[in-house]
């Protein structure tokens, strides 16, 4: 999509804080960050939502949380982190390109919204 945000971040149209990347993700920190270490992950294929992945994309929704999991070791918030992905506006998804978000570094509560 041409003028989905995270696309144009994957392209290098808008910069971003980029921490790790492989071969089908990017991880980048959260401009608004709601927890000391807030960091964002996604495909580098457009995906809108969860609810719009089909099964040819489960190996790269794999890539993501795999991805998510060096972020949390690279920030060393192993002892305890959260990864949120928010599916629909009504879930407070604001960008429709698939992203989970890696949240450490402070005692997160239960449950969360």
């Amino acid at each position: 999509m041409m003028d989905c945000l995270f696309c144009k971040i994957v392209r290098q149209e808008i910069p971003a804080r980029v921490l790790k990347e492989n071969k089908h993700a990017l991880a980048f920190r959260d401009i608004n960050p709601q927890a000391p270490t807030h960091v964002l992950v996604i495909p580098k294929k457009h995906v809108a939502s969860l609810e719009e992945a089909t099964p040819s994309d489960a190996a790269l929704l794999g890539e993501v949380l795999f991805l998510a999991s060096e972020v949390a070791r690279d920030e060393k918030i192993t002892s305890g982190y959260r990864l949120v992905l928010n599916t629909g506006s009504g879930a407070g998804q604001s960008v429709f390109h698939i992203h989970v978000h890696v949240l450490g570094g402070r005692p997160l509560s239960w449950p969360p919204g």
